[in-house]
């Protein structure tokens, strides 16, 4: 083994920073959105630019080279990403965007795909972002002490390769696993979807308004605001809110078991949440709007399903009036009509949606679980 600086293995590095677009056409610009999971980088919609001949004899990225997030995120995002470029079977172009710094490994000494998990390693195990200054929100590496950062590897570059070859094949099947849970979690919300329409098709319905099948909860919580924990609606549901009451947290409006609530300046992008049976009761805005199902009219953890599925998106499209950040109040949502299908039936749905929960749960642990194996798999490799 060996230890050796960052700089100490690089042929070159710079800053990345290219400028306006100017004279060379079809080149390609990588940027901190096309940074993937495990080093990998995506060429998706990518558009080619008129870049300055110049700064492309410079900066244009070679088979090997690694990208480095040098700048932006944001106080809770670290930058230090890293990708390795593998270029495509074109004849295409691609230089570094703004705030990616292109690193040339010198590759007598450091197998590259080596040398980018090792830095993949850094960020994921906090060690880049205690090599980061936060300016007016935007984050920056300093590079300096970054370059001067220690790198124990194998002398023998067979003995890098074989290591990145295993690591690149273990991180594949773990990405391969995260996206088949993804899909899980996405077919979840189909299944609530179908078994809202179904229960629409199930039986005969009548056409009901909004404002005659829901209750709207306006009193707030009074004094008693400190024993309940405050909650948010957010376009996964139901989460934590992320501020404790202000001045008036007595007009904090409670929501239990059975209540739909949803942030007003927010539901045409979908938070909208639920208090299910098993949830602790809690407080809200009193600017988020809380509403229940009529007893015996409407089943309100079907009615949630309603509001959440394509039918509520297009009832809440139809009464928006165009603007991005309009209110939709309670007394706008209630001008809005429901084909409601008869309450046994509701109910008989409801059930079957109540397992969608616990479903959910599993597959969010899950995905939990793999964002935190490439980490360890790392850390086999690289802790010393």
């Amino acid at each position: 083994m060996k230890t050796l600086k960052l700089r100490d293995l690089l042929e070159s590095w710079d800053a990345g920073a290219w400028g306006d677009p100017a004279k060379e056409a079809g080149v390609y610009v990588l940027r901190s959105t096309n940074f993937k999971s495990g080093g990998v980088i995506s060429f998706a919609n990518l558009t080619p630019l008129a870049i300055d001949e110049r700064i492309v004899s410079e900066k244009k990225l070679e088979v090997g080279d690694i990208l480095l997030e040098r700048s932006g995120g944001g106080p809770n995002q670290p930058v230090g990403r890293v990708a390795a470029f593998v270029g495509r079977e074109t004849n295409d172009v691609f230089i570094c965007g703004n705030f990616i710094s292109r690193l040339v490994p010198k590759r007598e000494i450091i197998d590259p795909d080596y040398l980018m998990y090792v830095l993949l390693f850094w960020h994921v195990s906090g060690v880049t972002e205690k090599l980061q200054t936060a300016t007016t929100g935007i984050r920056n590496l300093q590079m300096a002490q970054y370059l001067d950062r220690q790198i124990v590897m194998p002398v023998n570059i067979e003995e890098q390769r074989e290591a990145a070859a295993l690591l690149r094949v273990k991180l594949a099947k773990v990405e391969k696993a995260r996206q088949a849970a993804e899909l899980q979690m996405r077919e979840t919300s189909r299944l609530s979807d179908a078994t809202i329409a179904e229960s629409i098709k199930a039986t005969a319905t009548s056409p009901m308004r909004l404002g005659d099948a829901l209750d709207e909860t306006k009193k707030g919580i009074g004094n008693n605001w400190k024993a309940f924990p405050v909650l948010g609606a957010t376009r996964s549901g139901l989460a934590p809110a992320r501020e404790r009451p202000g001045k008036h947290a007595e007009r904090y409006k409670p929501v239990d078991a059975g209540t739909v609530f949803y942030n007003p300046m927010r539901i045409l992008i979908g938070s909208i949440a639920f208090v299910d049976d098993d949830d602790e009761p809690g407080i809200t805005s009193p600017d988020y709007v809380a509403l229940k199902g009529k007893p015996g009219v409407v089943d309100s953890r079907w009615f949630y399903y309603w509001l959440r599925s394509p039918l509520g998106e297009r009832c809440i499209q139809s009464l928006a009036r165009g603007a991005v950040r309009e209110r939709m109040l309670f007394n706008r949502l209630a001008e809005g009509e429901i084909e409601l299908p008869a309450y046994d039936t509701q109910v008989k749905a409801s059930q079957a949606l109540a397992q969608i929960k616990p479903m959910r749960a599993a597959i969010k642990q899950q995905i939990a679980e793999l964002e935190l194996l490439p980490q360890k798999l790392l850390s086999q490799t690289f802790e010393t």
